[in-house]
């Protein structure tokens, strides 16, 4: 048997050598249909990527190895074009996602944009479909594949959502949308890990209403701003509100933000606190009302050489119960902050293909009254090394 495993490698390791020569030869600055076809030519008014991203990592909890291991942390591929002069649409789907269907939006959660623009009057558009929630904050809007490690809020924030959404331009610097969501995708259940408090009713009309404001400001648009508001309803007299803001700084080698999100919910829709009371709790935990999180995020960038960037980023993070229920006391739950670090390089001109290495420090603390319910402080660490590509196909 050793012998036939022996000799299956040895005639397969030619196929496997010619498998690993490139089907073409790299060249940045094009896409793949533009590199095998005679002339060079695209398909005018479309295009088609594919986003790639992995890495190997080293993770500590409480200063002891957890684990060390490779893995692919991303991978989607989107079309995106425009069509008939004033219309255009954008799709998107993520690999790393589950494909089940959701109930509410008839549409599986690996599937991110599912939309249509049309651009109504010079300063006037509509868009309809599955699309992101209008939030403000700059990590919040920031391709996810360029970040190695989000805040809780945005990580835990269902941002995809379908609905409509009516964007103004004010000026050329500024720009208001008016947006109504769905505020979850699916049942009740799907939205809540552990299910409606006794007493509580579904939602008949479970939609968000978000007005944003972005505007750029100083000759050569250097500071950035962008602000909304959003209010909802996750379940009958469960309402749901943010309030957040992003304020950037781009300026030749230098991007740097602050971004502050804030969320009031009469349903824990992010189950950082409702957690909490899964360990101690046989039946799985009891989801929590009346919660409000409010995190900080600072990020500075300097893009050192044209082929070397570096970042530091750090975010504060509190969850707390600000009306008692259930097992649930008022006041101060959880103290979240990370800390990261980040080398970046760049080995090919005009082009999104880059290797990294990371450091995150992240610290989950606990108040009495969380520990109370089961909940434990924990301490991570996360070195990893990776790489990151969008790829042009068309």
């Amino acid at each position: 048997m050793k012998h036939s495993i022996a000799l299956l490698l040895l005639l397969a390791a030619p196929l496997l050598a010619r498998a690993q020569e490139p089907l073409i030869n790299p060249e940045e600055g094009r896409t793949l249909l533009e590199r095998v076809t005679p002339d060079g030519k695209a398909i005018p008014g479309a295009s088609m990527n594919w986003q790639f991203y992995t890495s190997a990592g080293l993770y500590l909890t409480d200063g002891r190895l957890d684990e060390a291991a490779f893995k692919i942390n991303q991978v989607r591929w989107e079309v995106l074009g425009t069509f008939a002069g004033n219309f255009s649409y954008h799709f998107r789907q993520s690999f790393n996602k589950t494909s089940n269907p959701y109930a509410l939006d008839n549409l599986s959660s690996s599937i991110e944009y599912a939309f249509v623009r049309w651009d109504l009057l010079p300063r006037f558009a509509l868009t309809a479909g599955k699309q992101i929630m209008q939030l403000g904050g700059y990590e919040y809007w920031v391709e996810a594949i360029k970040i190695r490690e989000f805040s809780d809020f945005n990580n835990y924030l269902s941002c995809y959502q379908t609905g409509l959404t009516g964007t103004v331009t004010l000026s050329p610097t500024q720009q208001l949308n008016l947006q109504v969501l769905n505020s979850r995708n699916g049942s009740s259940s799907d939205a809540f890990l552990h299910g409606l408090p006794a007493g509580v009713q579904r939602a008949k009309v479970p939609l968000m209403a978000t007005a944003n404001w972005e505007g750029f400001f100083l000759p050569d648009r250097a500071l950035n701003l962008r602000y909304s508001l959003s209010l909802g309803q996750a379940a009958q007299g469960r309402n749901l509100f943010y309030l957040t803001a992003g304020n950037v700084w781009k300026r030749g080698p230098l991007v740097a933000y602050v971004d502050l999100m804030y969320s009031r919910e009469g349903l824990d829709s992010k189950g950082l606190v409702s957690d909490l009371t899964a360990a101690a709790d046989e039946e799985g935990g009891v989801t929590a009302q009346h919660v409000s999180y409010l995190t900080t995020i600072a990020n500075v960038d300097y893009r050192v050489h044209p082929q070397w960037n570096v970042y530091v980023k750090g975010a504060y993070e509190t969850a707390r119960v600000y009306r008692a229920n259930g097992p649930y006391e008022a006041g101060l739950y959880r103290r979240t902050w990370n800390a990261q670090a980040s080398v970046e390089f760049y080995p090919l001109k005009n082009s999104e293909l880059f290797l990294f290495l990371h450091y995150l420090y992240r610290h989950r603390g606990l108040t009495q009254r969380a520990r109370a319910l089961g909940g434990e402080a924990i301490s991570q660490q996360r070195v990893s090394l990776g790489l990151v590509y969008t790829i042009p196909v068309f």
